[in-house]
């Protein structure tokens, strides 16, 4: 027999027990169904991840880190993240652009409203990357030096502002409150005369000989320097203010450590700010005094330290060989890469899990067949007697039984997939009206990829022949002769 006869006749046996061959299908069709839609959903979710980065241009951007505190290294001196450091990075091989993060907080004023941020400063090569070029209206800033500035549509929403183009060309007043060292020591020295009469007036004539006596006025007196010395740096601040045209408006910012601050400032612009001392921060001031540049002249960045470099990476290039270079100049690194293949492997298991879970449907699914093929060979043990005795032997009676169980496969297997598709768009329709509800941006969290396709129809069919071949080799090994004599 010819496959097309084989064809011919599975489709007719099949087509006589209409019933039982529905019901048989169907337990496939819900079987490939539930296949499709769960690895759709890691689909979809690894596809949305993976456009994300490529957006953001993660894939090519790294994170440097001073070297962690908590594991010292006794043999090397610590490496300090400063310009020079910077500098070294952006040599590295493979690395197009290092950039420190500057961020400090700032005052903005605009149409009489006035909110607390975050300020960023970066040069102008940064803001032609990925991460900082989701423009929604406007574009970068012209140079590092210019008189603009670049905010992200959380600002003009506490701004009152609704339209971002609107935002184009509008001035805003961008202030800090610079904290220095010298009005923090001013305040120490007014108050030396005052404190140099009050222990004249206090002091004892047979106290001058006791140690603990000047033990005791040596600590008041340092504790009390101490807290003028803080209170003339906390209290005695000067406000740094300049005009600023923006120029661009960048998406929403993110969290995590894609944090995008609130206004982007010049990276030349930005030193204004720094001229003046530090911008209020008590973190920069302890910073300073670790590292002993408590004293160093006010806005002296030479030696100024970071707390994070940004790698602009070549994409032609491994990350693997740029993250060993970094961090064998003993800092810490984090790589996009590296956690997108990380991902990727939680991924695999994720759809390995939901793939078993298919596949047992699937399993089950296949008991019905088996039970269909061998009922039918009960049904047709004398129409198997016949055909023997016409000349076919095991192995056609054995593909006979395997087409019809395929036929089962395939068709079930097609309409899964079909069945399954509709309800990932059911389930993303449902999903994407929660997520407006909730004042989310939508995104499409299915996807029915080309090779989840191949897949699934591939599973259902071969499952369906191993479930056709037990009743398919006990069609083959029934004995002519007793076939022809069942009534």
């Amino acid at each position: 027999m010819t496959f097309k006869d084989l064809l011919l006749i599975s489709s007719g046996n099949l087509w006589r027990m209409k019933l039982r061959t529905f019901l048989t299908v169907s337990g496939v069709v819900i079987a490939i169904a539930a296949f499709v839609a769960m690895l759709s959903f890691g689909a979809g979710n690894q596809r949305l991840i993976t456009e994300q980065f490529n957006e953001l241009g993660l894939f090519s951007t790294m994170y440097v880190y001073p070297p962690d505190k908590e594991e010292p290294n006794d043999s090397l001196p610590e490496p300090v993240l400063d310009q020079q450091a910077v500098e070294t990075l952006a040599g590295i091989p493979g690395v197009n652009l290092a950039y420190p993060l500057q961020a400090f907080s700032v005052t903005v004023v605009a149409l009489d409203t006035q909110i607390v941020t975050k300020a960023q400063a970066l040069p102008g090569a940064a803001v032609q990357t990925k991460i900082f070029s989701q423009l929604v209206a406007g574009s970068p800033y012209s140079s590092d030096s210019a008189g603009e500035a670049m905010v992200t549509e959380n600002v003009l929403e506490a701004l009152g502002i609704k339209q971002a183009d609107s935002a184009i060309g509008m001035e805003i007043v961008v202030s800090v409150q610079a904290a220095s060292i010298d009005s923090g020591l001013t305040r120490v020295i007014q108050s030396v005369g005052e404190r140099i009469g009050e222990r004249v007036k206090d002091f004892r004539s047979d106290s001058y000989q006791r140690a603990e006596y000047w033990q005791q006025a040596a600590r008041e007196e340092l504790n009390g320097a101490m807290m003028r010395f803080f209170d003339g740096f906390m209290n005695a601040r000067a406000t740094i203010s300049d005009t600023l045209t923006i120029v661009g408006v960048l998406k929403g910012a993110k969290r995590g450590r894609l944090g995008i601050d609130g206004v982007i400032i010049p990276i030349q612009t930005a030193f204004r700010f720094k001229s003046g001392g530090f911008t209020g921060d008590v973190v920069d001031l302890a910073s300073a005094a670790s590292q002993g540049k408590l004293f160093l002249a006010s806005g002296d960045t030479s030696t100024q330290s970071y707390s994070r470099v940004t790698l602009d990476l070549d994409p032609k290039v491994l990350y693997q060989p740029i993250r060993d270079s970094v961090q064998a100049l003993g800092f810490r690194t984090f790589s996009f890469a590296e956690q997108y293949d990380q991902i990727q492997r939680a991924f695999f298991y994720f759809d390995l899990a939901l793939g078993l879970v298919g596949l047992i449907a699937l399993i089950t699914a296949s008991l019905g067949i088996v039970n269909t093929m061998v009922m039918s060979i009960v049904e047709r043990t004398r129409e198997i007697g016949v055909m023997k005795s016409l000349g076919a032997d095991e192995s056609e009676i054995r593909r006979l039984f395997l087409v019809e169980s395929g036929a089962i496969g395939g068709i079930g297997a097609a309409m899964g997939i079909l069945f399954g598709w509709l309800i990932t768009r059911i389930a993303s329709l449902i999903a994407k009206t929660i997520m407006e509800n909730q004042g989310v941006d939508a995104v499409e969290l299915f996807a029915l990829p080309l090779w989840l396709v191949l897949i699934a129809f591939t599973f259902g069919l071969l499952v369906s022949l191993a479930a056709g071949f037990y009743p398919a080799s006990r069609a083959a090994r029934i004995d002519p002769v007793e076939a022809l004599r069942n009534e």
